[in-house]
């Protein structure tokens, strides 16, 4: 076989394989891209590898590759593998990587599917077929860019998940940084991404009227139960959406959220009013057997969709979401009582981030908390603007 020569490999017009000798070809294809291939033999079968692109890789760059092969081969080895595992894997298959190594550690299902939805919406688009190592700061801002100021929260959670994959890249050697982190930072507008953005809450004293009004519309009876338990409770509309009637004991009159569900990863003792029992009474009349307390009325032992609650205020007029209950009730406590601020913060199962005062914080002051959710209901069931004075009910 005459080998071949730099000046005959740029003259060859026919398509086809060429040979070089000890099983290197050069592969012309129609429209003339010249390509190495290396034909091998590997544990009794005949295999073909690719080597590159001429004249990116050069006939003595495919030479040496073909030699090394070989003797990986001859040392019981399998390039195909290596190469296989070697190989820089794309932003999609980065991507996946991360979702899986971390799976295990969210606390539930959702919060995957969040990832490969925001990821698969703003980023594949751009930069999902391109390799982790050749992806640019321009790649990142031309992903963030649109939604950077129309939808900042969603914009600032994009870029999160970036970095966090860019990261991994990193650790594995792919690339040496991370295109979504510091250097990105001074090309992005400030604020509008940047800032925090609170839910939108009704006042404190717009909260029974809007009760009232919620039990006035053509709501579901679940619906309508969940919103006022939602309010009574000020949890988060997950936690209610998904309590299980296992979790609750009415002779004690205590709502023992689990860890998986809190957004802190620590149980949650919700002391219940008279009111939230009587919500709950009455929650006996759709149980499904499903062992949801507010089922979904469309899908048996199902929790109600996530938009039920949020699609019944805009339907009804009200600037606000459910998240921001949370907000009334704790500028009613603030104002209205002289509850401690470790007391308002325990009742919205919020972590102490002071790591000093959480060491020494070995209560959730729950005696004190059902006194002030008792108040709340009360205050919601008159309404009432006197100041509250948090004593001893009964005593």
């Amino acid at each position: 076989m005459t080998r071949l020569t730099v000046a005959r490999i740029r003259s060859l017009k026919r398509p086809g394989l060429h040979g070089d000798g000890d099983g290197l070809y050069l592969h012309v294809s129609k429209t003339g891209a010249r390509s190495w291939i290396q034909r091998i033999t590997i544990a009794g079968r005949r295999r073909d590898i690719g080597l590159g692109g001429f004249p990116v890789v050069s006939l003595a760059e495919a030479r040496q590759a073909a030699l090394d092969n070989r003797k990986l081969v001859y040392a019981g080895g399998d390039p195909l593998a290596l190469k296989r595992a070697t190989a820089v894997p794309t932003f999609e298959e980065a991507a996946e990587r991360v979702i899986a190594l971390h799976r295990p550690a969210w606390r539930n299902e959702k919060h995957a599917a969040q990832w490969t939805a925001t990821l698969r919406q703003y980023a594949f688009p751009r930069m999902g077929k391109r390799p982790v190592s050749v992806i640019g700061t321009a790649d990142v801002m031309a992903v963030l860019m649109p939604i950077w100021l129309e939808k900042p929260e969603t914009a600032k959670r994009v870029r999160q998940r970036i970095s966090t994959i860019m990261k991994w890249a990193v650790a594995q050697g792919y690339r040496v940084d991370n295109p979504a982190g510091d250097a990105i930072g001074a090309a992005l507008p400030k604020g509008n991404g940047n800032g925090k953005r609170h839910h939108r809450a009704l006042p404190h004293d717009e909260v029974a009227a809007a009760i009232e009004a919620v039990h006035g519309s053509g709501a579901g009876m679940a619906a309508k139960l969940a919103f006022e338990f939602l309010i009574l409770t000020a949890a988060r509309s997950g936690e209610v959406r998904q309590a299980a009637w296992t979790e609750i004991d009415t002779d004690a009159a205590v709502w023992t959220v689990p860890a998986t569900r809190m957004k802190s990863g620590k149980e949650h003792r919700v002391p219940l009013s008279p009111r939230a029992l009587a919500i709950l009474d009455e929650a006996r009349a759709i149980d499904d057997g499903g062992g949801l307390v507010f089922p979904s009325p469309l899908h048996r032992g199902k929790p109600m969709s996530n938009m039920t609650l949020s699609k019944i205020m805009r339907e009804l007029g009200m600037d606000a979401v459910p998240h921001g209950f949370r907000s009334s009730f704790r500028d009613w406590a603030a104002e209205r009582t002289n509850a401690g601020h470790a007391v308002m913060e325990a009742a919205l199962a919020h972590t102490v981030s002071n790591k000093v005062e959480a060491a020494y914080n070995r209560t959730d002051l729950f005696e004190k908390r059902r006194d002030l959710m008792a108040r709340w209901a009360d205050y919601l069931a008159g309404g009432s603007g006197k100041v509250v004075q948090l004593t001893a009910r009964g005593r």
